[in-house]
């Protein structure tokens, strides 16, 4: 699960190709895996094809090719090669490395666990180069340390270890990671202009070039935020790994959900924005316009949850109404009443006689 395709920006750098995809990703990352299989004795010619990249172009340094085009070239090159790490390092990484790390990673507690553990199991299957997790004050860093000489694939293998990491930290808290900085060990290459968009970063020149070594920064508080994912989803998002790198991360309709279920936990119906918020380590205003984005807003959750225990009270128990409106944390049996008429047309007296003649 680890390739430097490039997401999709908001205009693009260049025209797009036929498919209606931008063109950004630079040849230089093409000729890297073509590198590889010469390396191999195999001929690139299959994987080629399979991404509709013309042979004769791969020579040329100002080409560029999508992103789709890309991910087509690192699945291929990485089932043929057995190697996920696209001959980066002295030893190859079978189908499935990556995978490993992240099933060691997905039970931490917390963002910064399973960085951390990412980083160190990382040594365990390639010591070519060392990951690091490393904070001072309120930054956070991933740094990579080259133990040996990359030689002509070392802007493909920082970048793709960058961009391998910081899609997966997306992935596991559902939510892009925000980053400060992006530093890289070697001169501007001529494509500079799309490390940008491979690492979009807060500061007006937060990609720095010439550094001593490759690393990303962004803010420390992120790494108390809580997984998003489980086992499940992670064995989900395995079956093809490859996209959370082409894209921009977005985060996935889980956040409604997640606010749902602390609602439902809610027996005194005694949640607010600022309580739930703090639950899920936001701000009350990033909650209110996360959850807009989903398509929805705390004030339809609560009454939906609200609904729903209203109905199982009037049609499962007999305690007054009074009981049932406090039970959904209304203040007034008329304030419930009022709202219980508008999510169905009824008074709680007239459902509770309608439910109860039914048959469970």
């Amino acid at each position: 699960m680890s390739t430097p395709v490039l997401v999709r920006p908001p205009q693009p750098l260049a025209a797009h190709a036929a498919d209606g995809h931008p063109a950004l990703t630079p040849m230089a990352f093409v000729q890297a895996i073509v590198q590889a299989y010469a390396d191999r004795g195999m001929p690139a010619d299959g994987a080629l094809s399979k991404a509709q990249i013309a042979p004769q172009s791969v020579a040329d340094d100002n080409a560029r090719i999508t992103a789709m085009q890309m991910e087509a070239l690192s699945d291929a090159a990485m089932r043929e090669l057995d190697d996920e790490a696209l001959g980066w390092f002295s030893r190859r990484l079978p189908w499935g490395s990556y995978g490993m790390l992240a099933r060691a990673s997905i039970s931490s507690g917390a963002l910064g666990l399973a960085l951390a553990r990412w980083c160190r199991h990382h040594g365990l299957l390639a010591d070519d180069i060392a990951l690091n997790l490393q904070t001072q004050g309120d930054i956070a860093e991933l740094v990579i340390t080259e133990q040996r000489p990359l030689g002509a694939m070392r802007e493909f293998c920082l970048v793709s270890v960058l961009r391998n990491i910081h899609g997966l930290a997306s992935w596991l808290i559902d939510a892009r990671l925000p980053l400060l900085q992006a530093y890289f060990p070697f001169a501007r290459p001529a494509h500079a202009d799309v490390y940008p968009v491979l690492f979009p970063v807060a500061e007006p020149r937060g990609v720095v070039f010439g550094a001593a070594q490759a690393s990303l920064r962004f803010d420390a508080r992120h790494l108390a935020l809580p997984l998003a994912r489980d086992e499940a989803a992670l064995q989900q998002m395995l079956q093809r790994a490859l996209p959370i790198q082409v894209r921009p991360y977005r985060r996935e309709r889980l956040l409604a959900q997640r606010v749902r279920r602390l609602l439902i936990a809610d027996a005194q119906c005694l949640h607010t924005a600022v309580t739930l918020a703090e639950l899920l380590h936001l701000s009350a205003r990033s909650l209110h316009r996360q959850l807009k984005e989903e398509g929805t807003s705390l004030q339809a959750l609560k009454d939906t949850v609200r609904r729903e225990r209203a109905l199982t009270l009037l049609h499962r128990t007999s305690q007054p109404i009074k009981r049932v409106a406090l039970a959904c944390g209304f203040v007034s049996e008329k304030s419930f009443m009022r709202a219980f008429r508008q999510w169905t047309g009824d008074t709680p007296a007239q459902y509770r006689r309608r439910s109860t003649a039914l048959p469970d």
